[in-house]
């Protein structure tokens, strides 16, 4: 069930919810629990197959997470070595297990592909259905059981851990949770009560998740998916094209994603519950390290507590410093996909952390460019550079992505023809507007460089006629995306 359909908007969402207050006037723990229901319902909605595999996963992680802090309860009577031991071997094995789980059926097919194509052995292996979700519910139960090993976790309730991973505006593509700032919130009385404050910014946020995606996203989709499919099939495009593919993609990735966690937000906050913050609008950064710091945060912060980090961080010299960033992308490339196209942009991805720092080593104390012109071509610099990464990460394969590239920078591209010029047909290979194109691109360059970030958006009260305007324009704006709904559109992140 996708959150930009009639099914979810009309029905599912308003019967949850619901049922969540009802409930919770007789009894906090069946409001919690008919929102573990309803979370398994909206996970089955997809495949009821696989409800068991996510239930399995459940259980196995609950159930090792409770023996591990068993292990440390013990540990604080006696601090022998040999149940130190035991409490990490719990863990690794836990932890193992569950990329094992990922690595079936996320990366099987991938390596028994790549073993066939350099060997005779010609394994047959039937095609592996990835679960959805499945990244994002694996590595949200990965920071669970650290965080018990840590000491972190401090309520073991089962009913609320299936919340915990299930929970419905986060399970198909995060927001990636810890476990100690999501269920003390459902300890709390308040979180049982209809706050109209969050109801309305609850919606407000929906409705602009709702319009990145229907109103941009996919608007944008035709142009992105035209010029990369162009270049699959063999047709080289002229510099103008391969940009406007580039950036058309580059901005659906960005709306897309970030619409979602937008209604993510939007929806948890109906239920009393503060979702973290996934976006800080990051094609403002001025750097490759302040685009890690705005981008998918919550898998940032993963990535550098749970894999940076304990690789030794920043903490054993520079050269190990470069060693655990590239180790730590390409990880984190490998995550999004079994491809070689997602190795090579978290390589990228590695490479530019890498020179960033350098730089910064480099530059420590000295101002080469007054501060805002040295953001400006800063800002240029990364964006440039994140969009040059973004095709790698759209391409089929390593030759789709270097033709594109090479047409983007000039190496190799079709020229431009002056007719096309003259009667702004500009996307030959594509047969779709050059005009319409840009349009499209200003409105969603100026979008993502000049509005604030939707963190920062707040349903204002203050006077009755002020909150009648502010609630007209939510129900314009999502009357207009839901005239949008048409065709299945899933989102992007879902394949990840």
């Amino acid at each position: 069930m996708l959150f930009n359909s009639y099914a979810f908007i009309f029905f599912y969402l308003p019967v949850v919810l619901t049922g969540y207050f009802r409930l919770a006037k007789i009894s906090h723990a069946y409001a919690s629990g008919w929102l573990a229901l309803s979370s398994l319902f909206f996970y089955a909605y997809w495949n009821p197959a696989y409800v068991g595999l996510l239930l399995g996963s459940i259980a196995f992680n609950y159930a090792l997470g409770t023996w591990i802090a068993k292990g440390r309860i013990e540990d604080r009577g006696s601090r022998t070595q040999n149940r130190r031991t035991s409490k990490k071997q719990l863990l690794i094995m836990a932890i193992s297990a569950n990329l094992l789980l990922l690595s079936y059926y996320k990366y099987a097919n991938f390596f028994i592909g790549n073993i066939d194509s350099v060997t005779e052995f010609h394994w047959q292996m039937t095609n592996i259905v990835l679960p959805l979700g499945i990244s994002f519910f694996t590595f949200t139960q990965i920071a669970f059981l650290v965080d018990t090993y840590q000491g972190k976790v401090k309520e073991y309730n089962f009913i609320h851990y299936v919340l915990f991973v299930t929970y419905f505006p986060h399970l198909i593509a995060g927001p990636i949770l810890h476990h100690k700032e999501m269920m003390p919130q459902f300890a709390h009385a308040s979180s049982y009560k209809i706050n109209w404050e969050h109801m309305a910014n609850g919606l407000m946020l929906f409705t602009l998740g709702l319009c990145k995606k229907t109103l941009l996203a996919d608007a944008l989709a035709p142009y992105a998916n035209g010029a990369f499919h162009a270049v699959e099939l063999g047709i080289l495009p002229t510099i103008y094209e391969a940009w406007a593919g580039a950036l058309a993609y580059t901005l659906q990735l960005y709306f897309d994603f970030s619409g979602y966690t937008d209604m993510a937000l939007g929806i948890a906050l109906l239920f009393n519950i503060h979702l973290p913050i996934n976006f800080d609008s990051p094609y403002k950064a001025t750097s490759i390290i302040d685009f890690w710091r705005r981008w998918h945060m919550t898998l940032s912060r993963f990535l550098r507590d749970y894999l940076y980090i304990p690789l030794g961080g920043n903490r054993r010299g520079k050269l190990r410093r470069y060693a655990n960033l590239m180790i730590t992308m390409l990880l984190g490339g490998l995550w999004h996909g079994a491809g070689w196209t997602f190795i090579a942009w978290g390589a990228l991805h590695g490479v530019y952390l890498t020179i960033n720092n350098l730089w910064r080593d480099a530059t420590a104390g000295k101002v080469l460019l007054p501060g805002r012109i040295g953001s400006l071509l800063g800002g240029a610099i990364t964006f440039i550079a994140v969009v040059a990464a973004w095709v790698v990460f759209r391409s089929t394969d390593i030759a789709q992505a270097r033709t594109m590239l090479e047409a983007m920078f000039g190496i190799h591209a079709r020229p431009i023809s002056f007719d096309a010029v003259l009667h702004g047909q500009l996307l030959l290979a594509t047969d779709l507007s050059g005009r319409d194109l840009i349009k499209i691109l200003l409105l969603s360059l100026a979008w993502v460089w000049l509005l604030p970030n939707s963190s920062q958006l707040k349903f204002v009260g203050g006077s009755l006629l002020l909150a009648l305007l502010q609630a007209a324009a939510v129900a314009f704006f999502m009357a207009l995306a839901i005239d949008q709904f048409g065709s299945y559109s899933p989102f992007l992140y879902f394949r990840f």
